[in-house]
C-alpha cells in the first residue's frame, strides 16, 4: 500500500508535506436534470406493431396433421413388426409345444419345422414390403402435405417480416 501525499480526498495531510489544492475534476459539475433526462442514452420507445393478418389456416403444429402422421407411422411400425415377430413367435411356440407337428414330414425328408424355419426369410421380406407399402400409401402423403404446408408458412412468415 502506498501513500499519496497529493490526495484529493479530505483526509488529514501528512505534517511534513505541503498542502496542495485538490486536482480539478475533468467532468463538468453536476446539475439537477429533469427526470426525463436522467437516462439520455435510453433508446426511444419502439413504435406500435402493425396488426397482423391471421392466416386462413392455423400454423403448423396447431392442427391435427402431426397427430395423424404420428398415428400413421405408429400403425406402419406395428404392422411390419407384428408380421415378422408374430411369425417367429408362432414358430417358437410350435417348436416348444407341438414337437410332433414340427417333426411330421411335408415331402420326402422335409419336416414341417424345417419348412417353417426356411419360410422365416420370405416372411421377413413380406414385413419389409408391408412397411414400404404402408409408408407409400399412408405416411408419405401426410408427410408431404405437412412439408408443403410448413414451406408455405415459412414463406408467409418471411414476407410478413
Amino acid at each position: 500500500m502506498s501513500y499519496d501525499p497529493y490526495a484529493s480526498y479530505p483526509y488529514p495531510q501528512h505534517p511534513h508535506y505541503p498542502q496542495h489544492p485538490p486536482y480539478p475534476s475533468p467532468y463538468p459539475p453536476r446539475t439537477a436534470h429533469p427526470p426525463s433526462l436522467t437516462y439520455p442514452w435510453r433508446p426511444p420507445a419502439p413504435p406500435e406493431p402493425e396488426p397482423r393478418r391471421t392466416p386462413s389456416h392455423p400454423p403448423l403444429g396447431h392442427h391435427s396433421d402431426l397427430r395423424i402422421l404420428r398415428n400413421a407411422y405408429r400403425w406402419q411400425r406395428r404392422v411390419a413388426t407384428l408380421t415378422a415377430l408374430g411369425y417367429f413367435t408362432l414358430f417358437l411356440i410350435l417348436s416348444a409345444f407341438a414337437p410332433s407337428f414340427m417333426t411330421t414330414t411335408v415331402t420326402d425328408g422335409l419336416p414341417t419345422g424345417l419348412l417353417l424355419a426356411l419360410l422365416q426369410l420370405p416372411v421377413t421380406w413380406v414385413a419389409i414390403l408391408l412397411y414400404e407399402h404402408t409408408a407409400r400409401g399412408l405416411v408419405d402423403p401426410i408427410a408431404d402435405r405437412i412439408r408443403k404446408q410448413s414451406e408455405l408458412d415459412a414463406k408467409r412468415a418471411a414476407v410478413r417480416r
